[in-house]
C-alpha cells in the first residue's frame, strides 16, 4: 500500500484498503475553527449530538484573531461558550494558525490523521501525517462518532531528480509544480515525492510545499519525515514515533521524474495560482503593498529570509508592508531574535499570529486597483481584497517592498521607485466656476408617519458599522434600521415619501454620514425629532435631506401611519386626516439654500 493507503487502513477496521474504497476513518485530531466553528456547534445542538472524546476536539481561531470583524467575533463567542461548558480545547486568538499548531503542539505526528474546517489541512503531510480540510457537517460527525467517511484517493509519485538551483525557496518549489501540473492534473490524487533534494527540505519548507497541494487540486502531499522531523515531533508528543512508510510495490497511478535543476524563481499571476511565470517576465511591475505569512510561508524560516533582506533598510515610499507569523511561538521567537525590531524598522506592519489575508481575515487585504506581491496560497479574485495579487516567496516579497517593484534579493536598486504625483502641466491652469441649473425643490411636502417614541437612537441602531464599507448609496438603505430593536424590518416595510417622527437626540453617536444617506436611498423625505446629533445635523442639512426640530406635536393627535403635511419655510405642519396643525422651527437660510442647491456641493 502506498503512504495514504497505510494510514486510513490503520485508521479502520480494514487491514488492506485500495483506491476507491470508502472506509470509515478513526479521526485523532478533530478540529474547528473561527472559520466554520459556529457552524459546527449549530450543527451539534440541533441534531442533539454529543462529543465522543474532546480530548481529540479543538477549536481554533485563526481567520480572524483580532475580532475586527463583529461576525467573527460572534462566531468566536459562541465557540467559546460551547468550548467551555463541554471541556473542548480552544487555541484563542493569540495562539496562530491551526494546522501549525497541531504540529507545533504535538497534537498530529507522522501517521495520524487530522480534519478541520481549513482546505489547508493537508499541510500535515508534510509531516507524514494524514490531514484533511472538510465542512461543518462533517466535523460535527466526527466529533459525534469519533469517525468519518472517506473515499481512498489513487496516489502519484513524484521523483525530484537533480539538484536545486541555490537560489530557489520552497515557495519557487511549489510555483515549479504548479506551472507543471497546473490546477487539475492531480485532481483528487494523494501525492508523494521522494529524491535525494527532499532530505535538503526542512520542516518550514516542506511546510510550504504541502500547503499548496490544494492549489493543485491533490488531496495531499506526502513527504516522508526524515531523523530531525521524527525527533521533532517526539520531543513535542513525548512518544515515540515511528513514521508510516510506502510498502515495497506500492502501486501509483502514476509516476514523473522531475530534473529540479531546471526550477526557476517564478511567481503566480493574479487571479489563478497555476498562472505562474519566470519572474524575469514579470520584473519591474509597480506594486503598492506586499505581504509575508499565511499557512504557506509564516513560518520561522521565512521570516529569517525576510528580516535579512529587509534590515537596514526601508520600505519603499507608498509601499506597505504587512507582515504576520504563522504562530505565537514563531511570533516569540522573532522578538527573541530582534526580527520585530528589523521589520518595525524597515517600515512594516507587524500583526499577532494567524492566518492574515486569507477568508477576509486580519490584515493583507487589498483595495480595488492595489497590487500586492503574498507569499499566500491563493489569488483568486476578491480572496485576499479586490485587487491584483501575485504570489511569491517571503524573499520576492521583502525585496520587492524595498524596490516598489516586482524584484529579486539580488536586483534591490539602491534607490527605490517612488509613486509620482499627477499634476497639472499648464501653471495657469484655473478652477472654473461651473454654474448649473438646479430644478426648485417643493418646500411643502407630504407623506405617511412613522412614529418611533424613542430617545437617543445612535448612528450604530440606524446604520451599523458592519455596513460602513458599502459607499454605494442604493445600496445602503436595506439595512436601515435593522439595529433598532422592534425596526429591523423598517426598510422592507417603507416606502418612498414616508416620514419618520422621532423623539430627543435623534442621530448621536458617530459621524458616519451613512446615517442620513441610508434613509435617502428608501425615498423618506424628512425626519422630526425634538433634537438631533450635533454631527447628524451637519451630515443631513449638507446632504439636502430634509429634518426639523419640534417643541411639541401632541395638538396634532398623531397616530401612527397618519399623513401630513409640512412647509419647510414657515415650519407650518396639518395632521391629514383631522386638519389638526403645529408650528416647527422652519429651515433657516442656510439649510433652505443648501436644500436648494440638491447638497453642500
Amino acid at each position: 500500500m502506498t503512504i495514504i493507503e497505510r494510514i486510513l487502513s490503520s485508521h479502520s477496521d480494514k487491514k488492506l484498503v485500495k483506491p476507491g474504497d470508502i472506509v470509515d476513518v478513526e479521526i485523532d485530531a478533530r478540529v474547528a475553527r473561527d472559520f466554520g466553528g459556529a457552524n459546527v456547534v449549530n450543527n451539534i445542538r440541533d441534531n442533539n449530538l454529543g462529543i465522543e472524546n474532546v480530548k481529540k476536539t479543538f477549536f481554533t481561531f485563526d481567520c480572524n484573531p483580532t475580532g475586527s470583524d463583529q461576525k467573527y467575533a460572534t462566531n468566536q463567542h459562541i465557540c467559546r461558550v460551547f468550548a467551555r461548558d463541554l471541556g473542548i480545547r480552544l487555541y484563542d486568538i493569540n495562539s496562530g494558525i491551526g494546522t501549525h499548531l497541531l504540529i507545533e503542539e504535538g497534537l498530529v505526528y507522522p501517521g495520524c490523521t487530522a480534519i478541520s474546517t481549513d482546505s489547508h489541512a493537508n499541510v500535515l503531510g508534510a509531516i507524514g501525517a494524514f490531514g484533511q480540510g472538510m465542512g461543518d457537517k462533517d466535523i460535527a460527525a466526527a466529533w459525534s462518532k469519533g469517525k468519518i467517511w472517506f473515499k481512498v484517493p489513487k496516489s502519484v509519485k513524484i521523483n525530484f531528480q537533480g539538484k536545486f538551483p541555490e537560489d530557489i525557496f520552497a515557495k519557487d518549489i511549489v510555483l515549479n509544480l504548479l506551472s507543471l501540473f497546473g490546477a487539475n492534473k492531480l485532481l483528487g490524487y494523494s501525492v508523494e515525492i521522494y529524491g535525494d533534494e527532499v532530505n535538503r527540505l526542512s520542516l518550514d519548507d516542506r511546510i510550504t510545499i504541502s500547503s499548496m497541494a490544494t492549489e493543485m487540486g491533490a488531496i495531499i502531499i506526502f513527504f516522508t519525515p526524515g531523523e530531525d522531523i521524527i525527533q521533532y515531533c517526539e520531543e513535542r508528543t513525548g512518544k515515540k514515533i515511528k513514521p508510516v512508510l510506502v510498502e515495497k510495490n506500492a502501486e501509483y497511478e502514476q509516476e514523473f521524474n522531475l530534473d529540479v535543476s531546471r526550477f526557476i524563481s517564478r511567481v503566480s499571476k493574479p487571479g489563478k495560482p497555476h498562472d505562474t511565470a519566470d519572474i524575469s517576465d514579470v520584473l519591474k511591475t509597480r506594486i503598492d503593498s506586499a505581504f509575508i505569512g499565511s499557512c504557506t510561508n509564516g513560518r520561522m524560516e521565512d521570516m529569517r529570509v525576510a528580516a535579512n533582506i529587509l534590515k537596514g533598510k526601508k520600505v519603499a515610499p507608498g509601499v506597505v508592508l504587512k507582515i504576520v507569523p504563522s504562530t505565537d511561538k514563531v511570533w516569540d521567537q522573532c522578538l527573541a531574535e530582534g526580527l520585530i525590531g528589523i521589520f518595525k524598522s524597515a517600515g512594516a506592519l507587524v500583526s499577532n499570529a494567524g492566518c492574515a489575508g486569507c477568508a477576509a481575515g486580519q490584515v493583507g487585504q487589498n483595495g480595488p486597483g492595489e497590487v500586492t506581491v503574498s507569499t499566500g496560497n491563493r489569488n483568486f479574485p476578491g480572496k485576499q481584497g479586490k485587487g491584483d495579487v501575485y504570489l511569491a516567496s517571503p524573499a520576492v516579497a521583502a525585496a520587492s517592498a524595498l524596490a516598489g517593484y516586482i524584484t529579486t534579493p539580488d536586483k534591490i536598486p539602491e534607490k527605490p521607485a517612488v509613486f509620482k504625483p499627477k499634476v497639472i502641466q499648464d501653471e495657469k491652469a484655473r478652477v472654473l466656476e461651473v454654474h448649473q441649473t438646479v430644478k426648485e425643490k417643493p418646500t411643502v411636502i407630504e407623506g405617511r408617519t412613522w412614529l418611533i417614541r424613542k430617545d437617543n437612537i445612535d448612528t450604530d441602531m440606524i446604520f451599523h458599522n458592519r455596513y460602513l464599507t458599502i459607499t454605494d448609496i442604493k445600496e445602503m438603505g436595506k439595512y436601515t434600521f435593522d439595529n433598532l430593536e422592534g425596526y429591523e424590518d423598517f426598510a422592507g416595510k417603507a416606502k418612498p415619501g414616508d416620514i419618520i417622527i422621532t423623539e430627543k437626540n435623534f442621530g448621536s453617536g458617530s459621524s458616519r454620514q451613512h446615517a442620513v444617506d441610508c434613509f435617502k436611498s428608501l425615498g423618506i423625505q424628512a425626519i422630526l425629532a425634538e433634537s438631533f446629533g450635533a454631527i447628524y445635523e451637519r451630515n443631513a442639512i449638507n446632504a439636502a435631506f430634509p429634518i426639523l426640530i419640534y417643541k411639541n406635536l401632541d395638538n396634532l393627535e398623531l397616530s401612527d401611519g397618519d399623513n401630513i403635511r409640512i412647509n419647510l419655510k414657515t415650519g407650518d405642519i396639518i395632521n391629514l386626516k383631522n386638519n389638526k396643525r403645529v408650528n416647527v422651527d422652519p429651515f433657516s437660510e442656510v439649510q433652505m439654500e443648501i436644500y436648494q442647491n440638491g447638497g453642500l456641493f
